[in-house]
């Protein structure tokens, strides 16, 4: 859940005198993202230490963003420029309570403007239009023992197919894991629900920093879910009353929210399918 966002982003960004990757605030159209990487790193491998810096991925199909957006902390995360990547070092040191320091993670379609190539970038999907199996998402974690912090997909929705800045309709969260005692913003709405084949909890916020966010907590965790399909989340979220069929669902993040720790987590594989896709 990346609470208050915006605000961090624009005012980090002009502490470090560059653009920020996904600003909310009026100055997201003159601001661009930090993009590649430098570092000790290993022959054909990107490095990024510094709070939202971003590198394209898997020939620009998805990208791999360092989103350090509540933490100072040092946190570096490292790809092949494969479809994942490594937390090669983390040092926050968030309280589990609160809100979590960072969510380095790689996405696919368009998040605050900034857009991959292809997929949903290209073609937004109704959520009214959506046939079972018609978005379908893989992904494969590695999560060690120890520090504070959750294994999520962070998925929006927008009302309208695009927007230059945040997403106005809902983000919709779905957690495969967590550690260290830490849980999803707002309340727990309902418990042991079947949705898709998975059994979840699910709560709700009205406003988790950046609008309204439904969390879909897997009650047994996961280090991998092989084609995933997105509607049966979004229809359970729909009866619910918080997503509107009509809204255009823009991008599929994963990754973790760190709060305590975290190096050596790992997206060893992601990948988000359309099914008509060319």
């Amino acid at each position: 859940m990346r609470r208050s966002k915006p605000v961090l982003f624009a005012l980090a960004a002009i502490a470090l005198g560059t653009g920020c990757f996904a600003c909310g605030g009026p100055t997201a159209s003159t601001m661009a993202p930090i993009t590649g990487g430098t570092g000790p790193a290993a022959r054909g491998t990107t490095t990024m230490c510094q709070p939202y810096q971003v590198t394209d991925v898997a020939g620009g199909t998805y990208t791999v963003q360092d989103d350090e957006w509540g933490s100072s902390a040092a946190q570096c995360v490292s790809t092949t420029g494969g479809t994942g990547f490594t937390v090669t070092k983390s040092e926050i040191a968030k309280p589990a309570d609160g809100d979590p320091g960072s969510y380095p993670s790689i996405y696919a379609g368009c998040n605050w403007g900034a857009c991959t190539q292809g997929g949903l970038a290209a073609r937004p999907q109704q959520l009214g239009n959506l046939n079972p199996g018609d978005v379908t998402t893989t992904l494969t974690t590695t999560d060690p023992p120890g520090g504070a912090y959750d294994v999520s997909y962070d998925i929006w929705v927008n009302k309208t197919p695009t927007t230059p800045g945040a997403p106005d309709g809902l983000e919709v969260m779905v957690w495969l894991n967590r550690q260290g005692g830490v849980q999803p913003a707002g309340d727990e709405v309902a418990s042991g629900v079947t949705i898709g084949g998975y059994q979840y909890d699910v709560w709700y916020s009205t406003n988790a920093g950046n609008g309204p966010c439904v969390t879909y907590l897997m009650t047994t965790g996961h280090t991998k879910v092989t084609n995933l399909d997105l509607l049966p989340v979004f229809e359970d979220a729909g009866q619910r009353g918080y997503l509107d069929p009509s809204w255009y669902l823009i991008a599929v993040e994963a990754g973790f929210e760190i709060w305590q720790g975290g190096a050596g987590l790992a997206v060893q594989d992601f990948s988000v399918a359309l099914k008509d896709a060319a």
